[in-house]
């Protein structure tokens, strides 16, 4: 039997038990052992962990253990798919019945040919169950959000209906940009061919991104096309890149990338400028600057700000037993409705104050506890220039930026760079008195500082 009968036949084996096809790094982990690859080889080739190859591999013999009905591992592996034979597998049980409507003589069936994408999206347009691809091994496990109702209904037009090609969701950590965008994939997955997440840590070089989106993409057709946007024109696909921030300098201005990062702003704009039905969404704590631009441009991007959670925050507390509720509210928008900050202060509140919230903001000052690490870590990765104006904001409820401090050690236009870095990363808001437009900062970041 050769590398792509197996892995064929494999694909069909676990389509047949479980209703999904084999991902990309369960067939690279395949065909790494059909070689006689070691984990670490496996790992180097996908460009991932050593553990998540292992991880996954053991998750894979496990299956294939269950559907074969007998014992498999690395050691193993060939020998027992070399053994068993097409006429024989009625005798794996009735799971395996299914296999006998697949058209099997003596070659095996290649996987169906991918179909050019259609010219828009839409919701009743959904992708052959045959035809559909997903790569979710590096995404969150799917799980219930909080009420972001009005935010996936913004999301499902953008992309369903006006067909943009770029979008980047962004806020503060925390807010819940990662769970927005697993629920959102969770609703429109039947609108695309194919569908892969990776996550940008450990600066996820582009080259490696293009060699993997290049391996998933193609792994359907005998010939692997030059590059990734080539797979964008000719079928419909969904990438998720999460944690995007990771690609930047720190103590920088928000949006610039590292040295061996910096084509990914010339990739953002092919994706943008070219012509195809896919969609490439970008989750960050900072809108990256081309992305500004293309915006500014007219070009199909677009950008959403994730915010408070508003009154929806109230079933973090109920869940975490806090009384008083009349407090709620006011505990809500002092964390600005973020989600993980919330959970992360109500345990204390649980722990230290007996689940009292009135007793926990009436306390003589602001204890940030174990939140407060995530607040300096985010206040670290600010360039010298911002934090002076973060500084001088966090000691007035809103400021006119018209109005500099003269004796702020800032020119007027690096003074107007790190108000505008600022609000890449969420950190200011804007308000108004009716005669102006002013800026002021978030209720707890200025309470971080302030007691900082």
């Amino acid at each position: 039997m050769e590398i792509q009968e197996a892995l064929n036949w494999t694909d069909d084996l676990i389509f047949a038990k479980t209703g999904k096809h084999l991902d990309s790094l369960q067939r690279s982990i395949l065909e790494g052992v059909w070689e006689r690859q070691e984990y670490k080889d496996m790992a180097e080739n996908y460009h991932c962990t050593v553990d998540h190859v292992r991880k996954t591999a053991s998750e894979l013999w496990k299956l294939l253990s269950d559907v074969l009905g007998e014992d498999v591992k690395k050691a193993n592996l060939k020998s027992t798919l070399e053994r068993i034979e097409f006429s024989n597998i009625s005798n794996f049980g009735a799971d395996m019945q299914i296999l006998s409507n697949i058209n099997i003589c003596s070659e095996i069936c290649p996987y169906p040919k991918a179909k050019k994408a259609a010219k828009n999206r839409s919701p009743t347009s959904t992708t052959n169950e045959s035809e559909k691809h997903q790569d979710l091994t590096e995404a969150p496990e799917y799980d219930r959000i909080y009420n972001r109702t009005a935010e996936i209904t913004t999301l499902k037009q953008w992309i369903l209906q006006e067909n943009i090609r770029i979008i980047t969701i962004f806020g503060l950590p925390g807010i819940g940009k990662t769970a927005l965008a697993r629920e959102l994939v969770e609703q429109i997955q039947d609108n695309f061919e194919y569908i892969i997440w990776r996550n940008c840590t450990n600066t996820l070089a582009l080259k490696s991104l293009q060699t993997n989106l290049i391996q998933f993409l193609s792994q359907n057709t005998e010939t692997k096309l030059p590059s990734p946007i080539d797979y964008l024109r000719s079928h419909s696909c969904l990438i998720i890149l999460d944690d995007f921030q990771e690609l930047f300098i720190s103590e920088e201005l928000a949006g610039n990338y590292l040295p061996d990062c910096r084509n990914y702003g010339k990739f953002l704009k092919e994706i943008a400028c070219s012509p195809h039905n896919s969609c490439l969404l970008l989750l960050s704590w900072e809108k990256p600057t081309e992305i500004a631009t293309l915006e500014g441009e007219n070009r199909p991007c677009r950008s959403l700000q994730l915010g408070s959670l508003g009154e929806a925050a109230a079933e973090i507390l109920t869940n975490k037993g806090l009384t008083d509720e009349n407090k709620w509210g006011e505990l809500i928008q002092l964390y600005g409705g973020n989600p993980s900050w919330l959970n992360i202060i109500a345990s204390t509140i649980e722990d230290l104050f007996n689940g009292s919230v009135d007793r926990y903001l009436s306390y003589p000052s602001l204890f940030l506890g174990d939140l407060e690490p995530k607040l300096e870590e985010y206040y670290q990765r600010l360039s010298a220039s911002e934090k002076l104006v973060i500084l001088w904001l966090a000691n007035q409820d809103a400021a006119d930026i018209f109005h500099k401090p003269a004796d702020l050690a800032l020119s007027d236009t690096d003074f107007l760079k790190a108000v505008q870095s600022l609000r890449k990363r969420g950190l200011i808001e804007k308000a108004s008195d009716n005669r102006s437009l002013l800026f002021a900062v978030p209720v707890l970041v200025k309470n971080y500082l302030k007691n900082r």
